[in-house]
């Protein structure tokens, strides 16, 4: 029996339309005669889904009891009995009710399509197995209910079922995914824009590979070896030079005119010396690049048009974009350079662009690499056959064409020959053309001839002459190559050296991005700053980048001393000699560096000193009224009781102690408020730490609001959580004296708690006016009150220290707006590792 076909709609959120799109397919597939059935859908009271069922055929549930309640399951044996040719079936990762025929509904699924029956089902990207981590990372909320991804994958058809996070959130406000009163806590948790739009990329770019997937598997299949050009990938090959950056723009323009177009910047640098770019321009450009939103890649290789068409091939790139060759018109003679190499071995997978720049045919500016030879591979081959075949060919030409042009102009064209070849390709092949050619001469243009003897001695010290001339020339030549090269590599350092000057002295390079430039510039595995308190104790890492980087000198290729306790490790190669010199300035300037970091870290906390006296100056001057306010109302109270001439009612009295006590009320809070935040400022706050559960705390610090003013809503089935109960049970206090303090007459303010991810959370949701953006974190600031604050509101000290005391345990206290208006203080405590977790009440939706 042919197994049946499978199609999935994936959503990237609940409430995308899943279901809906799912029993639209139904209908459009019971129009054309095929006998479609709804197996299981769940609508959740969904007004719009519901109505789409009517016209479908649905098998009834199988129903089940569980723990003393009665659950409803997918009925498969009814489904497998009534043997439709398709059958909906709604929630793909929905864990079945113990007692069920399978554990997980995708399996009821697999048992479907083995029996031929095709099966429409939906599914959300959280709920990949796969994915698991990277959804609670972004959510805070840990699915329960997963599916394998290999499932998803082998169905025959995916459709994506995509909506915008604003669209979402509109669709959520209206009642539309939702009762009215779960809204509010899921527009401010699981729906929020920025988690929206998280899930959203995750279910385009899952959706993007399998597109890929498929796509290979296709070529594989059928033999195809091109590029195929679905989506636009466009290589900028780099050479470090100022042209790079007019490649790059280029490449941008290119890649917008197609949708998710993809640019990548490479670079090509050789493995065994100093790199021959401005580390300053590369720089610029890596910056620039990624400003447009492409990629950097540097890549290690000798030969470069090899080494790009290399890397192009592997990110299965269709266009590459390179500048035209800055080298001089006569140097193509020797070599067609990169950019017509590169174009003549691209083969028609890979479109070529040569752009024009300002720098083109001005020779080439980038300084040479450090190598065991002092000129390149082929310029040695040339000279070496400039060297050896130059006075073979001459000799032929001047004996058969021009015999008798006399022993003084043969002797000058071989000289011409030996100067070319030390032109070319240095000393060696100069002395070997000086060799071979007194030979050739001797042999076929000295008396007599072709005899290695000479009869005239006139003839031996024109001989002689020659050989010396020759290697004058070549000598000198050579030396003036050796010259030129040492300026070239000298400019190299002084420009690197003027670089990490101006960048340490402008504080505009951070350590890991030095070490990174070093690693880049001596073409390294990794690098490693290591440093130690003495010479007896273990060295430590202050900074590293790369994979595996060295944890003792000792165990590295390269290292350099910095001092007597410091050194920089390299692994990768060894350097030649020559390079240790710039790898020196770089390790002095990581020692700079790190030493400057250490003394912003030391002037921050000369800052927070600094800080804390101008706050205990304006404590005094803040609290001189919010002091006497209270105190003069107690006095009045107290004075007017000790009044003889004044007969009091027992209401009066009761009133005058009334407003004695809440004088002294106020006071207790102020000072206790200024109290603890100078214990803060000075730090010496020390949590006591201990397992506390949470509906132990916070109804304790609501003893100072009125009892209808707040309403709880704490699970008993929270983890415990470590904290100092004094400190939460104070900062809890502030933040809802606060909030009912702002809040509208009538309103209640709500405090929620909830155990999401690693962190248990503590929502205070009040309807006041709320707070802008851009005053939401001046609110926590001391002394600060928004707005029109109510009569003795105090100092504004209230969330300040609550944000103190959660910071001392490692906690955070943030500000939302709450939907539909108000304000949301937003409190977290980390749970223990392994703690374990008591799932959040979302939505259904949100978890099946």
């Amino acid at each position: 029996m042919a197994r049946g076909t499978f199609r999935i709609y994936l959503g990237s959120a609940p409430g995308v339309g899943k279901t809906y799109a799912m029993l639209s397919e139904g209908h459009r597939r019971v129009e054309r005669g095929t006998d479609a059935v709804v197996a299981f859908v769940e609508h959740h009271h969904r007004p719009r889904t519901e109505v789409m069922l009517h016209g479908l055929e649905q098998i009834s549930r199988r129903e089940l009891e569980y723990r003393g309640s009665t659950f409803t399951e997918m009925d498969v044996d009814a489904v497998l009995a009534r043997r439709p040719s398709v059958a909906l079936v709604d929630e793909l990762a929905h864990s079945n009710v113990p007692g069920s025929r399978n554990a997980k509904r995708w399996q009821d699924v697999e048992e479907l399509l083995q029996a031929g029956i095709d099966v429409v089902s939906t599914v959300n990207i959280q709920h990949l197995e796969s994915l698991g981590d990277v959804v609670e990372t972004i959510t805070g909320v840990r699915q329960r209910e997963t599916v394998p991804d290999e499932v998803v994958r082998r169905a025959d058809q995916i459709e994506l079922v995509d909506m915008s996070p604003q669209a979402l959130r509109r669709r959520m406000a209206h009642g539309n995914i939702y009762k009215p009163d779960k809204v509010d806590a899921a527009l401010s948790n699981y729906f929020r824009p920025g988690n929206l739009t998280a899930l959203r990329e995750l279910a385009l770019l899952w959706v993007a590979d399998r597109v890929d997937e498929y796509l290979r598997e296709y070529r594989g299949e059928h033999n195809i070896r091109t590029t195929w050009q679905a989506r636009e990938r466009i290589v900028v090959g780099i050479t470090g030079g100022p042209e790079g950056r007019t490649l790059i723009r280029r490449a941008a323009r290119l890649a917008e005119k197609g949708s998710g177009g993809e640019v990548l910047a490479v670079y090509i640098a050789r493995s065994d010396g100093l790199t021959a770019a401005s580390p300053k321009e590369l720089a610029l450009q890596r910056t620039l690049v990624e400003d447009l939103g492409g990629t950097f890649h540097h890549v290690i290789g000798d030969h470069v048009p090899d080494a790009l068409l290399e890397f192009a091939r592997g990110v299965n790139a269709t266009q590459i974009v390179l500048g035209v060759s800055r080298r001089r018109s006569w140097q193509s003679v020797f070599s067609p350079g990169v950019s017509a190499t590169v174009a003549r071995e691209s083969g028609p997978d890979l479109d070529v662009h040569i752009v024009t720049h300002d720098e083109a045919a001005k020779g080439r500016r980038t300084l040479p690499v450090a190598r065991g030879g002092r000129l390149a591979r082929p310029r040695i081959v040339w000279g070496w056959l400039t060297g050896i075949g130059g006075p073979a060919l001459l000799t032929l030409l001047l004996s058969q064409a021009v015999p008798e042009l006399g022993l003084a102009n043969d002797m000058l064209l071989f000289l011409t020959c030996t100067v070319a070849a030390a032109l070319l390709g240095g000393l060696l092949p100069a002395l070997a053309s000086a060799a071979f050619g007194s030979l050739l001469l001797n042999y076929w243009f000295t008396p007599p001839l072709h005899r290695l003897t000479i009869s005239d001695p006139k003839n031996i010290v024109a001989i002689a002459i020659f050989v010396g001339v020759a290697v004058s020339v070549a000598s000198v030549v050579d030396l003036a190559a050796r010259r030129t090269h040492q300026a070239a590599r000298l400019r190299a350092e002084s420009e690197i050296l003027s670089f990490l000057a101006g960048s340490i002295l402008r504080g505009e390079t951070a350590l890991d991005a030095l070490l990174e430039r070093v690693r880049e510039t001596f073409a390294m595995e990794s690098v490693a700053l290591l440093e130690r308190g003495s010479e007896v104790d273990p060295w430590t890492c202050a900074g590293s980048t790369g994979r595996s980087p060295a944890t003792r000198p000792e165990d590295a290729d390269v290292d350099m001393p910095i001092g007597e306790n410091m050194a920089l490790a390299l692994t990768g190669r060894v350097l030649p000699a020559e390079d240790r010199r710039v790898l020196g300035a770089f390790a002095a300037q990581a020692a700079v560096v790190l030493d400057r970091q250490r003394l912003v870290d030391e002037a921050e906390e000369a800052r927070r000193l600094i800080e804390g006296n101008q706050i205990r100056t304006a404590l005094l001057a803040a609290v001189s009224h919010d002091l006497r306010t209270p105190l003069a109302s107690v006095k009045v109270a107290v004075t007017s009781l000790r009044s003889t001439d004044v007969e009091w009612s027992e209401e009066d009295r009761a009133e005058l102690l009334e407003g004695i006590e809440d004088g002294a009320d106020r006071l207790d809070h102020l000072i206790g408020n200024l109290l603890d935040m100078s214990r803060l400022q000075t730090g010496t706050v020390v949590p006591i730490v201990r397992e506390t559960d949470l509906d132990e705390v916070v109804p304790m610090a609501l003893a100072g609001v009125p009892d209808d003013s707040v309403v709880l809503d704490i699970p008993e089935t929270l983890p415990m959580v470590a904290v100092d109960r004094g400190l939460l049970e104070r900062a809890v206090a502030n933040i809802v004296e606060n909030a009912v303090k702002y809040s509208p007459a009538g309103e209640s303010v709500l405090v929620a708690a909830s155990a999401v991810a690693t962190r248990l959370e503590v929502r205070v949701v009040d309807r006041g006016p709320g707070v802008p953006d851009e005053a939401k974190e001046r609110i926590f600031e001391p002394f600060q009150r928004y707005g029109d604050a109510p009569g003795g509101a105090g100092v504004g000290l209230g969330l300040a220290v609550a944000r103190g005391f959660l910071e001392a345990m490692d906690g955070t206290l943030t500000a939302e707006d709450t939907p539909g208006g108000g304000l949301t203080m937003v409190l977290t405590l980390p749970l223990k590792e392994g703690t374990p977790q008591a799932l959040p009440d979302l939505p259904a939706g949100a978890t099946t």
